[in-house]
């Protein structure tokens, strides 16, 4: 199977993106340890807390990555290759300027955003504090962040994978070390823990230019300033965008939910549920590796009008994501107490995430294809259906969440499993339709 082009062609994109992937919940992973190591559960919880505020900023722009990707992919793709590259430069200028210019709206309004969406979390007084302290501090970070997202879905879109891998692992190795001078050796706590992520972001935005202008020189040609002032070339950019906008915001909302209600059973069910998290993350991450590469692949085969390719890079990728999925379940359930110790000491975290630890054995089987076929219609440019099938899924989420309310932690995380699970169905058929009706 590795030996046909179109697995390696699929493993040479997907590979270096699970790297770049696993480096981005490894960077939560070594905060959870280090902050689950203090003297006081309130740390952890409060990063916790302020993760998920931003988080509900910047994943809702998180369109600026995916968006561009699938726009470049199709452009690189296109028979015409002249004209294709100018439209694959003129994608990454209008990329940049727009997330530059929501990074800077997101520092100007940061008060009352940052206050409303802590307060809708719903944190402890004591966590409160510290949880606007962290966000107060890495909102800095959105200019770089949000250009680093513009800059690497450009890169994927051309098939860069490795560009986009140095650029993610610089970034996430950075902060790992800053974590460790700040919080431990300064002793700066979930301060610490902002400023490296700060600074971190900064350092990852020069390296992502730097791939960028060499890409540029490789591609040849200039864009006139002018075609970038003018509002009605960003008319493309907007409209694919404006559907993985309400798809994504379904997505943020069911993790910064299942965080809130989370904190409202206690200090330590917050923590407990935040190690779980880590570890959904990081096979999250690495299955998406498998949805990049199809998001890449697919949107230059339709680009190019071949349509047998692009059947034949869907099989493929859904090959490796369920192959990568059924591997990570069985390691997680073989090394259970190994993986618990790692995150935290502290015995009454340690005995809530071992309760819950089951359900996260199940999510990597459950939520595989969902992540695959998000990659695949991203390419194809069906972003309707995406946001479609993820209202329904939202839904879902919401109806079993409140008929389990007498269940506590269990409740939530059978909702979150079968938001997952609802995902999974409801764009494997929203595939078939599609290749029904015709891409």
């Amino acid at each position: 199977m590795i030996r046909s082009p179109i697995h390696r062609k699929v493993l040479s994109i997907a590979w270096p993106m699970i790297i770049a992937g696993a480096s981005g919940p490894l960077l939560g992973i070594v905060d959870t340890a280090i902050l689950g190591h203090l003297d006081s559960a309130r740390y952890l919880s409060a990063v916790a807390v302020g993760a998920s505020a931003l988080t509900l900023v910047l994943w809702l722009l998180s369109f600026l990555r995916m968006g561009t990707t699938g726009l470049v992919a199709r452009a690189f793709g296109q028979a015409n290759r002249q004209q294709g590259r100018q439209l694959c430069r003129e994608l990454l200028w209008q990329s940049l300027l727009l997330a530059l210019a929501l990074g800077v709206l997101l520092i100007a309004f940061q008060e009352p955003l940052l206050q409303l969406i802590l307060w809708l979390l719903g944190p402890g007084e004591g966590i409160y504090e510290v949880a606007l302290e962290y966000c107060q501090i890495r909102i800095w970070a959105a200019p770089a962040t949000l250009c680093s997202y513009a800059a690497v879905g450009w890169l994927l879109g051309l098939q860069r994978a490795r560009q986009t891998l140095l650029i993610m692992v610089a970034t996430n190795a950075a902060n790992i070390v800053l974590d460790f001078l700040l919080i431990i050796g300064l002793e700066m706590n979930s301060a610490g823990a902002a400023w490296a992520s700060l600074l971190a972001e900064y350092l990852g935005l020069a390296v992502a230019l730097w791939m960028v202008r060499r890409e540029l020189k490789s591609l040849g040609g200039y864009v006139a300033p002018r075609q970038l002032l003018k509002l009605a070339s960003y008319g493309q950019l907007l409209a694919v965008n404006r559907d993985l906008f309400l798809r994504t915001a379904s997505i943020v909302f069911v993790f910064t939910f299942f965080t809130a209600q989370g904190a409202r059973l206690g200090d330590d069910t917050v923590a407990a549920n935040a190690v779980l998290l880590q570890l959904v993350l990081l096979v999250s991450y690495g299955l998406d590796g498998f949805a990049h590469a199809a998001e890449s692949l697919s949107g230059h085969a339709i680009g190019g009008g071949k349509i047998k390719r692009f059947y034949a890079i869907s099989r493929a990728c859904g090959i490796w994501g369920v192959a990568i999925a059924t591997g990570a379940s069985l390691a997680y359930w073989l090394f259970r107490d190994v993986i618990v110790a790692t995150f935290t000491d502290l015995p009454q975290i340690a005995e809530l995430a071992t309760r819950y630890y089951g359900w996260v054995v199940a999510v990597p089987l459950l939520a595989t294809l969902c992540y695959t076929l998000d990659g695949i219609l991203l390419g194809a440019g069906r972003t309707r259906q995406m946001r479609d099938t993820m209202f329904i899924a939202l839904l879902a989420f919401l109806a079993c969440w409140w008929l389990t309310l007498p269940w506590g932690n269990t409740g939530l995380w059978l909702a979150f499993c079968v938001f997952m699970a609802c995902r999974s169905v409801l764009m494997s058929w929203a595939f078939g339709w599609l290749s029904k009706r015709g891409w």
